[in-house]
């Protein structure tokens, strides 16, 4: 049953659903009228440029609870390590284990992309910053934090698609497992041995 909708608010989760599970062009104005419960008038009423609009209202939706929730406390939290932590943990309950699609990266890799290119880079730029800052904030240099957060973000995006691919959500908590030991062990060994004395 679709969810009331009473200010374009409203629209924003449903809409999500349907470009998730029907990509850009597979989402037609019938599902995306079915998912909020929209007829046409009062779907152009609130999003006049049409479906473009759809998507950069949602994207800028994601990319405000991707804000909130994962990078400002990446970026300004005291404790780098139950941040990352705290990002490991939201990620994973957001994308459901792997369950559900990251429409970002769908878009990216989508004939589409060039229409939402910046919110695609932003996305991605200010998720591998943030978590650049933890590192750094672990005791890691730059440049190894850079690489490392790199590789952690493109480690979620890839387990989200295999773990949907092979229709097995295990395979997306192993990642973030992974992704737990490894960034956790490091910023371990980094303090255990900057505080260690030095050799003679």
């Amino acid at each position: 049953m679709a969810r009331l909708v009473a200010e374009r608010s409203d629209a924003i989760a449903p809409l999500a659903e349907v470009f998730r599970e029907h990509g850009y062009e597979g989402a037609s104005l019938a599902l995306i009228s079915k998912a909020t419960g929209l007829g046409k008038g009062s779907l152009y009423h609130f999003f006049p440029n049409g479906k473009e609009e759809m998507v950069q209202a949602v994207l800028a939706e994601i990319e405000q609870w991707f804000e909130d929730s994962v990078y400002s406390p990446l970026r300004d939290g005291t404790d780098a390590d139950a941040a990352i932590t705290a990002m490991l943990d939201e990620t994973a309950k957001y994308f459901r284990s792997g369950r559900r699609v990251c429409l970002v990266g769908a878009l990216a890799v989508a004939n589409t992309r060039d229409l939402f290119a910046q919110a695609i880079r932003d996305y991605f730029v200010s998720w591998v910053d943030a978590l650049q800052s933890a590192l750094v904030r672990q005791g890691r240099d730059a440049e190894r934090a850079r690489l490392l957060s790199e590789d952690a973000v493109l480690a979620i995006q890839g387990a989200i698609v295999l773990s949907r691919a092979l229709d097995d959500p295990a395979v997306f908590q192993r990642a973030i497992d992974q992704l737990r030991g490894r960034l956790a062990v490091e910023g371990k060994t980094i303090r255990d041995e900057d505080a260690a004395p030095e050799s003679p």
